[in-house]
């Protein structure tokens, strides 16, 4: 099984470890990723605040790219790069639009390749691999954090459910884990005032951590790199917020399923975390 590949930014930087664990579990499925030529930054999350014409031509051209390759399908583990493309090819259906970022980019663009996150990608393809490959069940006990753009807007995305989303919760299941009911599980941890208002990120954060910790949590599942790294890298902020500091590790679902599958933490980049991961 070949598909498309975007990392993004934040998987070639500050969030090495996820890229890691994405290419290590692919490889353990037998998938075979294709990362898209000379992409760029899909804008995410400044751009849409500051200027349409650039947060459209962004997203755009890493699909026009992706279409130049022949790639029809294109996985992005990334949540905000995932919800910035996949917004970006509902606002390109108004052909007014589309036409202006055609103009812009110098270079064809349809919106033909399907945009996929991280879960649909192991839902459709690594489903049955994963079932037959299990050598270590994750038998622990979490909480599975989706965060905003996972599942919003779901007008656009039409990904699980708003307010009490599945799809991670079932993988974890699958691979032995058990699942918490809890209420933060699409609860906003900062997102993008982690420089501006890390006062902000620790009290929103703190309360996601709290949450989890009061059911009983050894650890939170996450799939995007900047809930984790506002609830990983900010710990220190974080705790100052808390009556009891918290040292719960936030590993990212691919990390967790290559448990299972066998994989070493240093195939899943479970080093790089600031909060010690010992599962």
């Amino acid at each position: 099984m070949k598909i498309g590949f975007y990392p993004g930014c934040s998987l070639t930087g500050s969030s090495r470890e996820y890229n890691e664990s994405v290419v290590a579990v692919a490889k353990a499925l037998d998938i075979e990723l294709i990362e898209i030529n000379d992409w760029n930054c899909c804008g995410a999350t400044a751009a849409h605040a500051m200027n349409e014409e650039l947060s459209l031509s962004l997203p755009a051209r890493i699909m026009a790219m992706a279409e130049k390759q022949g790639l029809t399908e294109v996985v992005v583990p990334c949540a905000a790069c995932y919800n910035r493309l996949k917004v970006t090819q509902h606002e390109l259906e108004d052909d007014t639009k589309r036409s202006r970022v055609i103009d812009i980019l110098k270079m064809p663009y349809q919106g033909s390749s399907r945009i996929i996150n991280v879960l649909q990608l192991l839902e459709m393809y690594g489903a049955e691999n994963i079932k037959a490959k299990i050598t270590r069940p994750f038998a622990h006990k979490v909480a599975c954090y989706y965060g905003c753009l996972l599942v919003r807007p779901h007008s656009i995305l039409k990904f699980d459910r708003v307010e009490d989303p599945q799809s991670m919760d079932t993988m974890i299941k699958m691979v032995g884990g058990t699942t918490l009911d809890w209420a933060f599980k699409t609860e906003c941890c900062g997102a993008g005032f982690s420089v501006s208002r890390t006062d902000l990120v620790a009290k929103l954060s703190g309360n996601i951590l709290k949450d989890a910790a009061d059911r009983g949590a050894e650890a939170l599942i996450v799939a995007c790199p900047m809930c984790q790294s506002n609830l990983d890298m900010r710990r220190g902020a974080i705790n100052k917020t808390l009556e009891t500091p918290s040292d719960i590790p936030v590993i990212y679902i691919t990390q967790a399923i290559g448990l299972a599958l066998g994989l070493s933490a240093q195939e899943l980049g479970l080093k790089r975390h600031f909060v010690t991961v010992e599962l």
